[in-house]
C-alpha cells in the first residue's frame, strides 16, 4: 500500500463517456501535498507517510508543529495526514505528492466527513417503516415500534436502532472508479458521490477492494 492525497470536494457534475453515456461525478481538488515526516519500520514501530495540504499562515500554527515544518522544510500546513505504506524507504521529508499518483480508469478509496442532520428520527435515520397512517392510529405514524421485551431481558439492548444524531461521521466510499485527471489544475473526477458537503476535506487513496469491474 502506497501513500494517498489529500484534497477537497468542489460538488458534483455531469460528464458524457465515450459511448454518449451521461455520468454523475464529484470534482475533488487534490494536492500537492508536501511530505512533512516519515515514520520509519525499526525506530517507529510502522510505516507511514505524514502528508501536508494548504498553506497556513506561521500565526496561526503553535510554535512546536512549526518546528516540524521548518525541520522538513515544509511551509506551514493546515492539514495533517497520516497514510500508513508498505515501504516508506522511498518517502523523503520536502518531497511533494500530486496527482500522477492516480490514473483515469482507476479504483480509490474515498474518505469523508458526512453532512450532519442533526436529531433524527427511526425513519430517517434507519429507514424504519412506521406506524399505520389511519385505522386507529394515534401520535405512532412516525414512531419505531418496540424496542424490546418486558422482563426478560427487561432492558434494552446496546447499539439498538432508535432515534439520535444523525451524520456528522467519518464515511469511506470505497471503490470509485477515476473518470478523469486534470494535472494542470490538480483536478480529480470521480465517478459517482463523495462523502461530505462542499469544500469539505477528503482523503484518497488506493483501493483495498478493487473488483476490476
Amino acid at each position: 500500500m502506497r501513500a494517498g492525497l489529500i484534497g477537497r470536494k468542489l460538488g458534483m457534475s455531469r460528464i458524457f463517456t465515450a459511448d454518449g453515456k451521461s455520468v454523475a461525478v464529484t470534482l475533488v481538488k487534490v494536492g500537492p501535498c508536501p511530505i512533512v515526516g516519515v515514520k520509519r519500520g525499526e525506530p517507529d514501530g510502522y510505516e507511514a507517510v505524514q502528508l501536508g495540504y494548504e498553506d497556513a499562515k506561521p500565526s496561526r500554527v503553535k510554535k512546536p508543529e512549526r518546528g516540524v515544518f521548518a525541520k522538513a522544510n515544509v511551509p506551514p500546513q493546515r492539514i495533517l495526514k497520516e497514510f500508513r505504506v508498505d515501504d516508506a524507504s522511498g518517502y523523503q521529508p520536502g518531497e511533494s505528492l500530486g496527482l500522477n499518483l492516480f490514473e483515469v480508469g482507476g479504483r480509490v478509496d474515498v474518505t469523508g466527513r458526512s453532512v450532519g442532520k442533526g436529531f433524527a428520527g427511526g425513519m430517517k435515520r434507519w429507514g424504519f417503516r412506521g406506524g399505520r397512517a389511519s385505522h386507529g392510529a394515534h401520535l405512532t405514524h412516525r414512531s419505531p415500534g418496540s424496542i424490546g421485551q418486558c422482563q426478560t431481558p427487561g432492558r434494552v439492548f446496546k447499539n439498538k436502532k432508535m432515534a439520535g444524531h444523525m451524520g456528522d461521521v467519518n464515511v469511506t466510499a470505497m471503490g470509485l472508479t477515476v473518470a478523469m485527471v486534470d494535472l494542470e489544475r490538480n483536478l480529480l473526477v470521480l465517478k459517482g458521490s463523495v462523502p461530505g458537503s462542499k469544500g469539505s476535506v477528503v482523503f484518497i487513496r488506493d483501493a483495498v477492494k478493487a473488483t476490476g469491474k
